[in-house]
C-alpha cells in the first residue's frame, strides 16, 4: 500500500523541529529512523498532516559518557550502539539487548531513541530503559524536562510524550560494581518480536549475597513491568539457583499476562518464568566476575 498524502518538513535544528511541532501538534509525526513509522504509514493506520524529518538534526546524533551516565542522542542508530565499544564498556545491558531487534537492516535505520518514543510493548530496549533507571530528555518550545523510564510509558504505543514535544536523549547510567546484567527473550523466529523478553540485574555485596534484584518483563502486556525483590525472596540471600529460581517463579505470578494469536497468557507466564531464570543465572555470574575486576 501507499502512505496517505502529508507535507514533509526537514528541519535543519532542534529549534526549527520544536517550532513546527508547535505548528502541527498532533497532526505531526516524527521521522528518524523510520522502522515503525513507514509501516504504520504504508498500511494507513497513521494518517498525520506532516512528517518532521529529523535526519538532518546533526545536533542529535552524539553518544557520549557523561557524570555516570551514557547519553543517546536522538538520531544515534541502533546498530551504531551495538558495534560502540563505549556502550559496550559502559552499559552492558544495553549492549547485549541491542542484537535482538530485529536484523540488521533494521538496526542501521532504527534509532535508540526512537525505539523507546515508539514504545511497542514487546521491543527490547524499553524493558533496558526501565531495568536501569534511565532518563529520557523531553524539549518542546516551552523548555525541557526529564521523565524517569518508570513515568514514561503510559500504555500501548503510548509514552508521556505530549504532542509538541521530542525525545532528544536518553539517559543510562553506567554499569556498577559488583554487578551484572543480562538480557534473553524467545521469538518464533529470528528478528521476530519476541513472545516474551526479560531484562534482569544482580548486584552483590562484599559478602556476596544479593544487595539488590531486579526483573523487567516485555512482550507481556502494555507496557514493560519492572518486578523488583520487595518481598526479599533474592536479597540478603546467597545467589543460588534455588533463590534465584524462586524469584523467577513470583516474579513471573505477579502479573497478568496478555494472550495474543501468538501465546496464550498461561504460555507467556510459563515462558516469563524460565527466561526469568535464566537471565538472572547470567547476571548473577556477571556480577561475580565484576566483584573481581
Amino acid at each position: 500500500m501507499k502512505p496517505p498524502p502529508f507535507e514533509y518538513h526537514a528541519p535543519a535544528t532542534v529549534a526549527e523541529t520544536l517550532s513546527l511541532l508547535r505548528h502541527f501538534g498532533d497532526d505531526a509525526k516524527v521521522l528518524a529512523g523510520g522502522q515503525s513509522l513507514m509501516p504504520l504509514l504504508n498500511f494507513r493506520l497513521a494518517r498525520p498532516a506532516a512528517i518532521v524529518d529529523i535526519n538532518g538534526v546533526e545536533e542529535l546524533d552524539y553518544l557520549h559518557r557523561e557524570d555516570g551516565w551514557l547519553a543517546v542522542g536522538a538520531l544515534v542508530r541502533q546498530r551504531t550502539a551495538e558495534l560502540s565499544a563505549l556502550v559496550t564498556a559502559t552499559c552492558p545491558l544495553l549492549a547485549e539487548a541491542l542484537p535482538f531487534i530485529g536484523h540488521f537492516q533494521i538496526r542501521n535505520r532504527g534509532t535508540v531513541v526512537g525505539s523507546l518514543a515508539h514504545a511497542d510493548p514487546a521491543a527490547e530496549l524499553g524493558a533496558v530503559a526501565l531495568a536501569l533507571g534511565a532518563e529520557l530528555r523531553i524539549q518542546s518550545a516551552r523548555g525541557t524536562r526529564t521523565v524517569p523510564a518508570e513515568q514514561f510509558f503510559v500504555s500501548y504505543l503510548t509514552t508521556a510524550l505530549v504532542p509538541d514535544e521530542l525525545l532528544v536523549e536518553a539517559r543510562f547510567p553506567a554499569a556498577r560494581p559488583r554487578t551484572g546484567y543480562a538480557f534473553a527473550e524467545f521469538a518464533r523466529r529470528h528478528g521476530d518480536f519476541a513472545l516474551v523478553g526479560v531484562a534482569a540485574i544482580v548486584e552483590q555485596d562484599p559478602a556476596q549475597r544479593c544487595a539488590e534484584a531486579r526483573l523487567v518483563f516485555t512482550g507481556v502486556g502494555p507496557v514493560p513491568i519492572l518486578c523488583s525483590d520487595e518481598q526479599g525472596v533474592l536479597r540478603g540471600e546467597p545467589l543460588t539457583p534455588q533463590a534465584m529460581n524462586a524469584f523467577a517463579e513470583r516474579a513471573a505470578a505477579s502479573f497478568e499476562a496478555e494472550p495474543d494469536i501468538h501465546a496464550s497468557a498461561e504460555y507467556r507466564r510459563e515462558l516469563a518464568a524460565v527466561l526469568a531464570e535464566r537471565a538472572l543465572q547470567s547476571a548473577a555470574a556477571r556480577s561475580q566476575n565484576a566483584s573481581q575486576t
